[in-house]
């Protein structure tokens, strides 16, 4: 018999790379992703295929889920594409991936027959608990974080697809493996072993506490949960947790204890004196343009416990975490890793934490959407269709403006995606496919490239003109003029598959 097919959305990403792993030998999977395959480390198996999907983009998700729909169909879908970083502002990605990316998904559903739609939330969704009270499966997803509020979003959001897409829901702990890759406990440790000033001060009394769970556990989880989905209710949440939480004070004393043979007093700061020390340090990363990883939000949580009860799930599943992978039995591990492999230490964590920032490519998207107008009228209007665009630009000039047009929209559309994301992989899949179009329209590799290098002079040029953009040259160089160059030897290369000339 042929396996299940599952969708998994959010692929490429912490928990969807380790579900592939656990879940290729049983399940044909297709996942669903923004960054490559090969790029984001996902496993590569005859029972895995890969779409390099934004969902945020409607387009891109209609073409992946034709091709799921005229291929056989599918039985079950995981949806884990979300944004989430530590910065507590409201960024706009929360909205356009974590809402409207997963409406985006769900409408593609509607008529995909799934047996269930799982849809991975967050015990981070809910507030924290009163005192001596616990999160439990009934609780709602009423914390105030913006994240939360988007997942509540989405949440609610899946009443509305009732009568033709099965939903559960899926609140997970803070998910952590050997190595850390988890933002906090990554700069926890990073303080609280170097010789830095604060490398004793705890917040509080030391018990901010919040539940982990380890990464090994996610496909076994999974597997319960698809092996046993007809006994959950429509939109019924499940915990994926352990019972405990492990506060600060408890980290501290273990990886003291490890790192350095021996236990370390800490000094315990007040939480009135921590949110001035926190809101001082933020001014001055502010003005200086590199803020800490603590922000003035993380303070109202000192010494509060994200308290869970997860037994409803864990006897519906027949499932539990097991005690060798709780935390405080890895932090041993994590510290051995720091001391043989430090290198591959911080190399695993930066790349988890490539959404803890505000990135300056965020900034550089906003500013070419904010443009979009001028880049293209001087674009098309002063520079392709000009007189001194008719030697260097021939081939162009026989296609109406209005085709020129919207061509320009699509080509910039796929840049600012690529700008957004920080990933030249989307950029230079799109170029290839351009280049094909062009080669059988008669141009010439040089022609095209000249196109999409005068597209990015084009949008340098209208940047240098607003006062926002002052000091994101470098930035610029690597997010937007490296793109275009990386699509420019794309076409390169394509024409020469393809037995084009190449002029230049």
């Amino acid at each position: 018999m042929s396996h299940p097919r599952l969708i998994v959305t959010g692929a490429s990403g912490f928990i969807g790379r380790r579900l592939l792993a656990g879940l290729k030998e049983d399940y044909q999977i297709v996942g669903m992703a923004r960054r490559s395959q090969l790029r984001s480390g996902a496993p590569f198996h005859e029972n895995i295929q890969w779409f390099q999907v934004d969902i945020g983009d409607r387009e891109q998700v209609r073409n992946a889920f034709h091709y799921v729909r005229e291929s056989g169909g599918a039985d079950y879908l995981i949806h884990l594409a979300a944004h989430y970083d530590f910065t507590g502002e409201e960024h706009p990605e929360y909205m356009r991936t974590n809402v409207e990316g997963l409406r985006n998904v769900l409408e593609e559903c509607r008529d995909l027959e799934l047996k269930r739609f799982i849809f991975a939330s967050s015990v981070a969704a809910c507030a924290f608990p009163e005192p001596g009270e616990k999160i439990t499966e009934t609780s709602p997803a009423d914390g105030e974080h913006i994240y939360a509020v988007s997942k509540r979003m989405g949440e609610e959001m899946l009443a509305a697809y009732d009568d033709s897409v099965p939903s559960l829901i899926v609140r997970f702990a803070a998910i952590f493996s050997d190595w850390c890759e988890y933002a906090p406990v990554y700069y926890f440790m990073e303080t609280w072993l170097s010789r830095a000033w604060n490398s004793r001060i705890l917040g509080g009394r030391g018990k901010s506490a919040i539940p982990y769970l380890h990464a090994r556990e996610l496909a076994l989880f999974f597997k319960r949960v698809l092996q046993r989905e007809e006994s959950v209710g429509q939109r019924e949440v499940l915990i994926c947790s352990p019972a405990t939480t492990v506060d600060h004070q408890e980290l501290f004393d273990l990886a003291n204890l490890h790192y350095r043979g021996r236990s370390r007093a800490p000094i315990h700061m007040p939480a009135p004196l921590c949110r001035l020390g926190v809101w001082g340090r933020d001014l001055v990363g502010r003005l200086l343009g590199n803020r800490p990883f603590e922000r003035p939000w993380m303070v109202r949580y000192v010494d509060r416990d994200l308290a869970v009860d997860p037994t409803a799930t864990q006897a519906k599943l027949d499932w539990r975490p097991r005690e060798r992978l709780m935390i405080a039995r890895r932090i041993p591990f994590m510290v051995e890793y720091i001391k043989t492999d430090p290198l591959e230490w911080h190399r695993r964590n930066q790349a988890a934490l490539k959404d803890v920032r505000l990135r300056e490519n965020l900034k550089i998207h906003r500013l070419l959407e904010k443009h979009h107008d001028v880049i293209r009228a001087v674009f098309l209007e002063r520079q392709l269709l000009s007189p001194e665009g008719r030697e260097r630009f021939p081939h162009y000039r026989d296609v109406s403006p209005q085709i020129l047009e919207w061509r320009f929209t699509v080509i910039l559309r796929h840049l600012l995606n690529a700008v957004r994301t920080g990933e030249k992989g989307l950029f230079t899949a799109y170029c290839r496919d351009l280049a094909m179009k062009r080669f059988e329209d008669g141009f010439d590799a040089f022609e095209v490239c000249s196109a999409l290098e005068l597209l990015n002079s084009t949008c340098l040029e209208t940047l240098a003109d607003d006062p926002e953009a002052a000091g994101l040259d470098e930035a610029l160089h690597k997010h937007l003029t490296m793109t275009v160059e990386f699509g420019c030897d794309q076409v390169m290369e394509t024409f020469e598959e393809l037995g084009g000339e190449i002029l230049a």
